[in-house]
């Protein structure tokens, strides 16, 4: 009985995120196409050439993965921090908080709807990405895996935002001022071995890093990383923000505006 309540709770939760954002699909959906579709003309069809080959492909071809990956981390984020907070500011959280339904199955069903979102802006923007140049899976099981990470990791974050922001603005700080710079500086646009030796080592301290190269090396079988290193890093992340992400919920931390 316990497990078949959990479990509608857990459909339940997946299914009104997934129709939310499914429903202003031309605000959650439409916008990162477009704008990744100007990342490769901009980058990738007027700048590439004058840049010429990286890692042994076509400059387009070898950032159409990180672009890819941009798309989702921005995505999975924005779904759960917008959606949570939304319910706490609404003041429904607590119905679901008091519900006889355990913490986990709450935030595995925010999670998941996040996860969902990633997946479809991520398979959109391949779409645009397959307009600008071709792109051949080298390792389907590790690119599916860095995928599911990658939005189930950023999901997480998005959750731990909206718990903790106060007012609408809040939820717009770490995604300016954290998430962008990271994912710029995240190996999307750029080998880390044109950097100085001391650069490297600094960029090595950005979680996104392993996520692009590995993602890449799924899709074009070149990285900048070892694929475990960045697999380890990943999932001691995805560990790191669940079990906190568990810990503010079951305190019921932030959960009052």
């Amino acid at each position: 009985m316990h497990v078949r309540r959990s479990y509608i709770a857990y459909r339940t939760i997946v299914t009104k995120e997934v129709t939310r954002f499914m429903r202003i699909w031309v605000q959650t959906v439409l916008p990162p196409a477009i704008s990744m579709a100007l990342y490769f003309v901009i980058f990738g069809q007027l700048i590439g050439p004058r840049i010429g080959n990286m890692g042994g492909f076509t400059y387009v071809q070898y950032i159409a993965p990180g672009i890819i990956m941009m798309a989702i981390i921005n995505s999975s984020y924005a779904n759960v921090v917008s959606s949570f907070f939304g319910a706490k500011f609404q003041k429904h959280i607590e119905e679901m908080l008091v519900a006889p339904i355990p913490n986990f199955i709450i935030l595995a069903g925010y999670i998941t709807g996040g996860v969902v979102r990633g997946l479809v802006v991520g398979v959109v923007v391949t779409g645009v990405a397959l307009f600008f140049t071709q792109l051949h899976i080298t390792n389907f099981l590790v690119m599916g895996s860095v995928v599911l990470m990658t939005a189930i990791l950023f999901s997480l974050g998005g959750f731990l935002n909206g718990v903790f922001a106060t007012k609408f603005d809040d939820i717009s700080i770490i995604p300016t001022f954290v998430l962008t710079p990271l994912t710029y500086l995240g190996g999307v646009f750029y080998s880390i071995t044109l950097l100085p030796e001391f650069w490297q080592t600094v960029s090595r301290a950005n979680p996104v890093l392993y996520m692009v190269n590995s993602f890449r090396y799924g899709i074009l079988g070149v990285s900048d990383i070892n694929i475990f290193t960045a697999f380890a890093i990943i999932i001691l992340f995805i560990v790191a923000l669940f079990a906190a992400s568990l810990y503010v919920l079951n305190r019921g931390m932030g959960l009052k505006t």
